[in-house]
């Protein structure tokens, strides 16, 4: 198990809060909860070996594209 905490904006309320993330696991999307306005936040993780590196990215999940 590898974990990384990172600091993450709620993207309906703006609240910062702390999520550890597993990432042994390899690529995720999954969903947590906002601690305060108890929205839903999409998080999506890629997992680059080769570089060494993760990039996390937040939505809300009820975004549009036109």
């Amino acid at each position: 198990m590898n974990l990384v905490s990172r600091v993450v904006s709620c993207p309906h309320c703006g609240h910062n809060q702390h999520v550890h993330i597993d990432t042994s696991l390899g690529d995720q999307e999954y969903y947590d909860d906002c601690r305060v306005c108890c929205n839903s936040i999409h998080m999506r993780l890629h997992v680059n070996d080769s570089n060494r590196t993760i990039q996390l990215f937040i939505d809300s999940d009820n975004e549009q594209l036109y």
